[in-house]
């Protein structure tokens, strides 16, 4: 049993009648009904950022494989030591699955050690997400190319370090690309950013991308392998 947390920062559907009408229950609840869906094996729970410690006590991340993350607006209240605590069992080998303007969380730019910036647009237009890397174990199931409409645009240049392995690019109707399905190893912890995601539309609801995340939940479960052994060390052999 692979024991997911979905975590939203939980504030756009407090004060924002049009994101309220799409999310009645909240972000973190639709990506917890798709992963159930999935009929993937997992335990989802959700956490919020107004609940205490946001939600990720040291007892929810110990008892977590995955986190799934998703935040906008309120990336600056989220806790210095809270950030601290999830980096530490991203290290040790929990996964992070990083959805859309997540990208701008203190987690994601700790992890990624840059700016983690872009450019984006909000115009209703379409975005065709294609499969770059179709043998990558994230696009079991799926197509070579996929379309959302309406979508908000992230466009490069996408300032993070060069991805483990690119999965999905996207390209825009306004004409801009992006590197929208990246792959990244931290210390024992595998990490997954996929861009999909602008409050305002039901992007959550969207088969393909309900699958991608499972898929990406799956991808980043702890390997099991035993940590490294680092710091003074005695020598295994008699040294003369």
């Amino acid at each position: 049993m692979t024991r997911v947390t979905v975590w939203n920062e939980y504030r756009h559907e407090q004060i924002h009648d049009e994101v309220r009408n799409v999310y009645p229950d909240g972000i973190h609840s639709t990506i917890a009904e798709g992963l159930e869906a999935a009929e993937q094996g997992f335990a989802v729970r959700t956490a919020t950022q107004p609940e205490p410690e946001h939600g990720l006590t040291q007892e929810v991340l110990d008892n977590t494989d995955v986190l799934v993350w998703w935040g906008h607006m309120a990336h600056d209240e989220v806790e210095d030591y809270i950030v601290n605590r999830v980096h530490e069992r991203v290290m040790n080998g929990m996964g992070l699955i990083v959805l859309h303007s997540g990208h701008f969380s203190k987690i994601f730019k700790k992890l990624m050690g840059t700016g983690c910036d872009l450019k984006w647009r909000e115009a209703n237009e379409k975005e065709r997400i294609w499969t770059v890397d179709p043998a990558h174990p994230i696009a079991e199931g799926i197509p070579e190319y996929f379309e959302l409409k309406p979508e908000e645009m992230y466009g490069e240049h996408f300032d993070i370090p060069a991805p483990d392995e690119l999965v999905f690019i996207s390209w825009f109707e306004g004409g801009e690309v992006f590197r929208s399905g990246c792959t990244f190893r931290r210390g024992q912890g595998k990490i997954f950013y996929f861009r999909p995601g602008h409050e305002t539309y039901p992007t959550y609801y969207h088969p393909i991308v309900r699958r991608i995340i499972a898929n990406g939940v799956k991808w980043a479960v702890p390997s099991g392998a035993a940590r490294p052994v680092r710091g003074n060390h005695k020598p295994l052999e008699t040294i003369n």
